[in-house]
């Protein structure tokens, strides 16, 4: 059963998509890129669909005829730019700076489990003064296993020294509901996030919310 009010020990967060609203500054990187690379214009618009997914993903789809070895190549680079300007047009969404707000006048515990690089996820959290708040941060290089393995969010849950059966994960990718559930956590699919066109209701999340405003209420906080 997903914790509710007082029986709440803390709450985890995907990042981009979820907390941040990343997507801008990753689409700017890769025109940049395609520009390098001698690319005509593209719609960018499908980039930021898949920003929870990662920068392979985002890579196929701005090249959408570059074999993995490509990919592969054009990664480092993509995650060069990317970093020269990662919280230009970035902002948290709508809501949930009074959703963090909210959370550490409880005494609440909030931290961020992410599969982005531990380099980008900790300048990006600084950027947006985020970094010094969380009880915890986890990113996709800090174990040998990420998301949708339940060891990033049982690990989270260690630094923050809570019980994971008592915290709840908010994402806007199945796998991060699929890492959610197996580490015994209460979750909640974020609809506001880079859905791809995916129906959240179809993840097997505790709970599926359309807004950070709406967060609160649900987890019987408001």
């Amino acid at each position: 059963m997903m914790p509710h009010g007082g029986d709440i020990a803390a709450v985890f967060f995907d990042l981009d998509g979820t907390l941040v609203d990343s997507a801008p500054d990753m689409v700017v990187a890769m025109q940049r890129l395609r520009v390098e690379r001698g690319e005509p214009d593209a719609d960018m618009r499908v980039i930021g669909h898949v920003v929870s997914k990662g920068g392979r993903a985002m890579i196929r789809r701005g090249f959408p005829q570059a074999d993995e070895a490509l990919v592969e190549t054009l990664l480092p680079r993509f995650l060069e730019l990317y970093a020269e300007a990662i919280a230009t047009h970035s902002r948290t969404f709508p809501g949930v700076d009074a959703l963090l707000d909210t959370l550490e006048a409880r005494a609440i515990p909030w931290g961020v489990v992410t599969n982005k690089p531990g380099w980008l996820a900790r300048a990006l959290l600084a950027e947006l003064t985020l970094d010094h708040r969380c009880a915890a941060l986890v990113t996709g290089d800090c174990l040998t296993r990420k998301k949708p393995d339940p060891e990033p969010l049982l690990h989270a849950c260690a630094l923050a020294q809570v019980d994971p059966t008592r915290s709840i994960y908010v994402g806007d990718d199945a796998r991060d509901i699929e890492a959610g559930r197996r580490a015994g956590m209460g979750t909640v699919a974020a609809a506001w996030g880079y859905l791809d066109s995916e129906d959240p209701a179809q993840w097997q999340a505790d709970r599926v919310v359309a807004q950070p405003s709406e967060l609160l209420a649900t987890l019987g906080l408001g």
